[in-house]
């Protein structure tokens, strides 16, 4: 049955890696275009999250659902086709592999060739079409990754620390595609940069040892001493 108008609904999701707890009784709420920040200190479990939701990882319990639809136990292709996105933190392209046949892999798996709209967000990927990925800055291989993850016109997008390590003038143009691709789209946002996350969040989760420790409302009077305190 569908879920109360959320994009994506995570209840009582808990994960180890072996022996190991990692999360514990994680419950969020995301809303149709919505951009949901999640922070905290490295190691808390953010990326954890996001991998589980993603299909790379089994919870030990719990429920993930996209617009009602069960997503625990589906491959991470499965899940993707069905609507969610996970462009993860390593910035991983495929290195032998032109701009231009990146695109195309993620088209076929798709089957969604109109690359308008990625090259909307990313124009500059037109200059690299048939450089190869491998050559790109982190920049631009963060362009391509999540130009790549918008074909086939995901439902919720999950994006781990987008702008770790890039230029001011790139993390300024993620903000702006990161408030259209909301047109589009859900997303949930792993990241550091706290002006960047108090200037596009509707609202913000706090994660501290593997737990969900704050909900912060976002909107205008979102500052970053709010959410310093969980870094």
């Amino acid at each position: 049955m569908p879920d109360s108008g959320h994009s994506l609904v995570v209840g009582g999701l808990n994960v180890a890696y072996g022996e190991s707890k990692v999360l514990f009784d994680v419950d969020f709420t995301v809303d149709p275009h919505q951009i949901v920040a999640c922070v905290g200190r490295n190691g808390v479990g953010k990326t954890t999250l996001l991998r589980s939701i993603a299909g790379f990882l089994k919870p030990l319990s719990g429920t993930v659902t996209v617009d009602g639809v069960n997503l625990l136990g589906q491959r991470p292709y499965d899940v993707a086709r069905m609507g969610v996105k996970y462009v993860p933190q390593d910035k991983k392209v495929f290195s032998d592999l032109t701009v231009r046949e990146n695109l195309e892999l993620g088209s076929y798996a798709t089957k969604d060739y109109n690359w308008d709209r990625v090259l909307e967000y990313f124009p500059k990927l037109k200059e690299l079409m048939h450089r190869k990925a491998g050559f790109l800055s982190g920049g631009e291989r963060q362009m391509l990754m999540i130009g790549r993850a918008t074909l086939g016109s995901p439902k919720v997008m999950l994006i781990d620390e987008p702008t770790e390590g890039l230029a001011p003038s790139i993390v300024t143009h993620l903000k702006y595609v990161f408030s259209e691709l909301s047109k589009h789209a859900a997303l949930v946002i792993v990241e550091q940069n706290l002006p960047l996350v108090c200037s596009i969040s509707n609202k913000v989760y706090a994660m501290r040892d593997g737990r969900i420790v704050a909900e912060i409302p976002g909107g205008a009077s979102l500052k970053p001493a709010d959410c310093e305190p969980y870094l």
